[in-house]
């Protein structure tokens, strides 16, 4: 099972417009489960790389670009230099799910950060984060302003975590972490609680890499992601109240976005999506933007210049 990018073989980054008939690569890059209801789930498929062998390649992966390692879902792990951060880990063994964790939150003993978008169990997984926490003593998480008692509910103590709202920006290490409002599908604000649902833009260095959690487009998204640059943009294709394929392009394209990812798919049911719908969007629509889809587990550097 190969995964696809936007390149040759041989890993060039490529597009359309250069190559017009796509590598076997692209074809199929994953299986995929459109037709699928909660009483015909196969049989759970395996990630790409998981266990110790891929927390030691996070743990000690140099990492002179970042490095991003899909878990599946919205969750990731991100790492620069000696920074990593993990963003809506969902690493629990539910039942629906399609693919098998990777790994236990209880094994995850580097975290640095762990950024959670809002506060459903698919992006604040209460098997998964107080588990991080507790192997990863230094460890804290970033969440909204109204998660933190739903947080605390789950055993998560406050001196554990940061919250944050629009606009304000996190410091950690030599990096920050910035939130932007995400739509799910409204805008949710309160005085006290802030925006419900938010995403991150994490910049590492020169790069910025953009997390949308779960979002929708709205009136100026494109306007408040454009002054950050983004470098890869991670946007959901799966469920109700997420992009739909041509809109997740659309907005790469509107904030210059170098790399388009898409999450939130195929982990459950009711986030099928053909991903190959996605790879042919891309190359017949907007040939000139380079993209990546992953594996589960699959660990990827962005380029450098």
């Amino acid at each position: 099972m190969n995964s696809a990018v936007g390149r040759t073989p041989g890993r060039t980054p490529w597009s359309a417009r250069d190559a017009p008939d796509p590598p076997a690569s692209v074809a199929r890059p994953r299986q995929f489960y459109s037709a699928l209801s909660l009483d015909t789930i196969p049989p759970v498929i395996q990630p790409a790389n998981g266990g110790r062998e891929l927390l030691d390649e996070i743990a000690d992966a140099p990492c002179p670009t970042p490095r991003l390692w899909w878990l599946g879902h919205s969750g990731f792990a991100l790492k620069y230099r000696n920074a990593i951060v993990y963003v809506d880990p969902l690493l629990s063994a539910r039942p629906d799910r399609l693919v098998a964790p990777p790994f236990a939150g209880k094994d995850v003993t580097h975290a640095g950060l762990v950024l959670c978008t809002h506060a459903h169990a698919g992006h604040l997984d209460p098997d998964t984060v107080p588990a991080i926490l507790a192997a990863s003593r230094r460890s804290k998480v970033v969440m909204p302003m109204s998660a933190a008692m739903h947080a605390h509910d789950l055993g998560i103590g406050y001196q554990r975590m940061v919250t944050t709202n629009a606009d304000l920006r996190v410091e950690f290490l030599d990096d920050r972490i910035y939130a932007v409002p995400s739509g799910h599908p409204q805008l949710d604000w309160t005085p006290l609680g802030g925006y419900s649902y938010l995403g991150y833009l994490v910049r590492f260095g020169p790069y910025t890499i953009y997390h949308a959690g779960d979002c929708v487009p709205y009136d100026r998204l494109a306007e408040r992601l454009r002054p950050y640059n983004v470098t890869v943009a991670l946007l959901p294709i799966g469920g109700e109240n997420n992009f739909k394929i041509p809109e997740a392009a659309q907005l790469a394209q509107q904030i210059g976005a170098e790399w388009l990812v898409p999450m939130h798919y195929d982990m459950f049911p009711r986030c099928a999506v053909e991903v190959d719908r996605f790879i042919e969007h891309l190359l017949g629509r907007h040939p000139a933007q380079r993209f990546k889809v992953f594996q589960c587990g699959e660990g990827w550097s962005i380029p450098g210049d």
